[in-house]
This record gives C-alpha cells, structure tokens and sequence, in this order.
C-alpha cells in the first residue's frame, strides 16, 4: 500500500485511540459516582456524551473514504472494519456512562443497597476491562485480550449475585422496591459495558489471526 494509505491508517487508529480516552474519562467519573452513591458530575458527563457523538461520526466518514480511495485488503482491511465495530462500541460505552450516572442520580435514597452489593466490585471490573480491550487492540496484544475474556466470567457472576440480593431486598422491604429496581438496571447496564469490552477484545483476534471468536473462546484458553 501507499504511504498515502499507511498515513491514512496511523490517522484512523490515532483517531479511535482519542475516541477511547474521551470514553474512558467519561466511564471513570461515572464509576467514581458509583463508588460515592453519588451523580454530582451527571451534566458534564451528559455535556461530554457530545463529544464523542461527534468522534464516531467523525471516524465513520475517514473510514468510508479510506475504502474508496485505497480499497484495501488483508491485514489492512481487517484493521479498519474493527476500527468501524469498535467506533460503534465506543459509542454506547459513552451512553453507558451516561446512563450510569442517571441511575446513582434516581437511586441516590438507596446508599445503603449500593454499598452492600457487589455493585461497585462489579463496575470496577468493568472499567478494567474496557481499558484493558483497547490496550489490546491498540498494542495487538492477544494475552491482554484473553484477561478481558476472564474478566467476563466475574462480572457475569457479580450480576447474578447482585440480582438475588436485591430482589431479595424489594422482598423484604416493599418500600426499598423503587430504589432497588434503579440499582438493576444500574448493574445491567454495568454488564452491557463489560459486554462491549469484551467485543472490542474480540476484533484484536479478527486483527491479527484473521479470526472470529465470539462463541468460541474457549478454545483461546485451550491454546494459550
């Protein structure tokens, strides 16, 4: 390929790099609101959601004239339709961030059902995570990627947990329901963030082996 192209390919992975900074910002204030029970910074993170609106549509317009232009193949191509999937992931991560913070806002009379989940356990795997799958694309580093697939299996747990115990609570407490429902769907979204970490760890096993191993990662374990 040309360096026209090579240059091209730098600006775009440059450019989801960026994208995931302003994400991960984002994801950290909203976890730093989950772990105080606490949405003080919910307009600027709502503020913020903007910004990487205008990433993604940004990084989507660079990727269709790169296809035009240079029709790549290979390795190549590979790389921009993961940078195309991930923009997209990056995208609902920033909407989870602001969904996060809407829910510690609405369920801020529950502190106490917070604290004493695994809530906050499970968010900060969360985050990890996420930071942990765009290391991994950025630096093609597939035993990174592999972690974020161990990871998976503890936030799935903590779900599960966190489930029992406050429809426990909403039993026990018919008063505590209100609260206690914000607080699911808190955790669920808190499990769509670990979800898309894990898609983004996926794309570097499609960057780099050519592979797709979403319903069959086992076999990753099995060979690594």
């Amino acid at each position: 390929m040309s360096k026209n192209f090579q240059n091209s390919l730098s600006e775009l992975k440059q450019l989801i790099i960026n994208m995931a900074k302003l994400v991960e910002d984002q994801l950290n204030i909203a976890i730093q609101e989950v772990e105080k029970g606490d949405a003080d910074q919910h307009k600027f993170i709502k503020s913020r959601d903007k910004e990487i609106n205008a990433y993604e549509n940004l990084i989507l317009a660079k990727c269709e004239t790169v296809f035009a232009k240079f029709q790549p193949v290979a390795k190549d191509l590979r790389i921009i339709i993961a940078i195309l999937k991930i923009n997209n992931q990056l995208e609902r991560c920033g909407d989870i961030a602001v969904n996060i913070s809407q829910k510690v806002k609405k369920s801020s009379e529950g502190k106490e059902l917070l604290f004493n989940s695994k809530i906050q356990e499970m968010a900060k795997i969360a985050i990890e995570m996420v930071n942990e799958a765009i290391h991994a694309f950025d630096e093609e580093h597939k035993d990174l990627a592999l972690k974020v697939f161990e990871k998976e299996k503890v936030v799935d747990a903590l779900n599960k947990e966190n489930f029992k115990y406050l429809v426990d609570k909403m039993k026990e407490n018919p008063e505590k329901v209100e609260v206690a429902a914000h607080l699911l769907v808190l955790t669920r979204q808190i499990e769509r963030l670990a979800d898309h970490a894990t898609n983004i760890a996926e794309d570097v096993f499609f960057v780099t082996d050519s592979e797709i191993v979403a319903h069959n990662k086992k076999r990753l374990f099995e060979n690594s």
